[in-house]
């Protein structure tokens, strides 16, 4: 069976929260806050699979959905970055906006073929944590 046209849907990872933390501690006079920043989402990636040449693979499974970051913690710990998500494509496959119908990508582009991979979807920049917001006042 061979399949050359699909729909999938993709979505990258969202930033996790930054934390609200003050640091109070019996001989520490001034505490102040202390939160850390959340992590980094996922990344959608199309690679380009040089041993595919259908898109039969997708017709199972076709929702992708990266992971989001972690949220900060105290003691100004930053939240883990998600995993990225790599999907393998057959080269030469050409990326479309389902709404519009403009192209995004095609995987037979000559930036695409030295690295074999483009990035479809950035992840979420993860939230600051309130030790950004301190001041000496």
């Amino acid at each position: 069976m061979f399949v050359d046209n699909i729909k999938i849907y993709v979505r990258a990872g969202n930033g996790g929260n930054g934390a609200v933390s003050f640091r109070r501690e019996k001989y520490v006079s001034h505490g102040g806050p202390d939160g850390g920043d959340g992590g980094k989402g996922g990344d959608v990636i199309f690679v380009a699979d040089e041993g595919k040449n259908t898109l039969l693979d997708f017709k199972y499974r076709r929702k992708f959905v990266a992971p989001n970051g972690g949220d900060g913690m105290a003691k100004k710990f930053h939240g883990p970055t998600a995993e990225n998500i790599e999907i393998p494509v057959p080269p030469g496959t050409v990326t479309k906006d389902a709404e519009r119908g403009r192209i995004i990508k095609d995987m037979s582009d000559a930036d695409v073929v030295e690295t074999g991979r483009f990035t479809i979807l950035k992840g979420g920049k993860g939230g600051f944590g309130n030790t950004h917001f301190a001041n000496p006042v």
